[in-house]
């Protein structure tokens, strides 16, 4: 009787840690809290529980944190374009003591927390085309990101966490210069990636010598309003950036060369760009820049998701 009872409290123990807390975000106050903020707040610390945050239709013009004690946290949009989560600082919004924020702190929305998912939500910043103005900043380990819009200009996506891993997947993402940039290991599938008028890079990576994977797009869309051959598909932040695209159908604003050097000729020695199986009136392989790859088979093989995000398999239901 007592081994049987034992067993029952085991089981009962495994169900809690598993179990999911719901909270659901309203502006007009038919939720638990009327600010995402507020339902972040709320959520216990470091729980190995998910906490699932849902967001009804809405605009939340707030400035959010998900601190690092705030773990495996799910945010859930009613819809994906009508549930907006927006700020508008940039780069240089002077703070309380009249200094530039500068780039880092100009985020609408901070990820620090590991084991984030985010589904069905806009991530965006309202600034306009003023400079530096993030999105999102993003350094927690385990980032899931599916179906979500993230809009801006100049550096929209600050992929920061050095070595964190992040996943993106069927998600519309635009801006002009470094739009998406940053030191993670991102994997990007089957995302609209958006090339504004007045821009001229796609990505700014700044990937680590010791880290095998930086940015990977697997079956992507290079879209946008750009004129004919007015954006690289990267240039290196730091000298060791990594970033391939895979199968991807690049359109026309894509330069012949490719890619960028940031005019450091160094930068061609350490940074690791390459290609396989592009389409596209942007997939130019014959007129790259030469120190930039096409990839094999066997080469291409190597680019799988359990190998870019080193055994991390994201729930993507």
């Amino acid at each position: 009787m007592k081994k049987l009872v034992l067993l029952l409290m085991i089981f009962a123990s495994a169900i809690s840690a598993k179990a999911q807390k719901r909270i659901i975000v309203a502006l007009d106050g038919s939720g638990n809290y009327k600010t995402v903020q507020e339902a972040i707040n709320a959520v216990p610390d470091n729980s190995k529980a998910t906490t699932e945050i849902f967001v009804k239709r809405g605009t939340y013009k707030e400035r959010i944190v998900l601190p690092v004690s705030k773990i495996n946290v799910t945010l859930i949009g009613a819809d994906v374009k009508n549930t907006v989560l927006t700020y508008g600082n940039y780069a240089g919004t002077l703070d309380s003591l009249g200094k530039p924020l500068g780039t880092s702190r100009s985020a609408s929305f901070y990820v620090y927390g590991a084991g984030f998912t985010a589904k069905n939500i806009t991530f965006d910043n309202s600034a306009g085309p003023v400079g530096q103005a993030l999105a999102i900043y993003v350094a927690g380990d385990k980032s899931c990101f599916l179906n979500c819009r993230f809009l801006g200009n100049q550096d929209t996506i600050y992929t920061h966490g050095k070595g964190s891993r992040q996943f993106y997947k069927d998600c519309y993402i635009e801006g002009t210069t470094d739009f998406i940039f940053g030191a993670g290991t991102c994997l990007f599938t089957n995302c609209n990636i958006y090339c504004k008028k007045g821009g001229a890079y796609v990505t700014a990576a700044s990937t680590l010598d010791t880290t095998a994977y930086g940015y990977v797009f697997i079956q992507c869309k290079i879209a946008g309003n750009a004129p004919d051959n007015s954006y690289a598909l990267g240039r290196p932040w730091r000298p060791y950036a990594k970033v391939v695209y895979l199968q991807c159908d690049l359109g026309a604003m894509i330069r012949p060369a490719g890619w960028d050097n940031w005019r450091n000729p160094e930068n061609e020695k350490t940074a690791y760009y390459a290609e396989y199986k592009n389409t596209g009136p942007g997939y130019k392989p014959d007129e790259r820049a030469t120190w930039s790859h096409q990839l094999t088979d066997a080469e291409a093989a190597k680019y799988t998701p359990a190998l870019i995000l080193n055994g991390w398999k994201p729930d993507t239901k």
